[in-house]
């Protein structure tokens, strides 16, 4: 039987990162960083790079400097609407659990 992994990101990977670029421009290196700081393990890059490759095809992120390979990304006006709308919704739905 495989073991399951400790640090599945899927379910809020998206929203975390935009989170993260809220404040500042980052490299995939370093959103993995900032999310092993958080969550105490480090999310592999099959992880991170699916997740920018989507949020770039959705606007929600851009690519804002290139030094050789690295790429550092930053949030969009759109990203920033949709990052908006996401944390409306997860108060919404995780209000109650906070307030017991």
């Amino acid at each position: 039987m495989a073991k399951e992994s400790v640090c599945d990101m899927r379910g809020f990977l998206s929203f975390l990162i935009l989170w993260l670029l809220r404040k500042k421009a980052m490299s995939g290196a370093q959103i993995a960083h900032e999310l092993e700081v958080r969550k105490g393990c480090k999310p592999n890059p099959g992880t991170i790079y699916p997740a920018l490759k989507e949020l770039l095809r959705k606007k929600a992120v851009k690519v804002q400097a290139q030094h050789g390979k690295e790429k550092i990304y930053a949030l969009t006006p759109m990203g920033k609407e949709r990052l908006d709308e996401a944390t409306h919704s997860f108060c919404k739905v995780f209000y109650d659990v906070f307030t017991r």
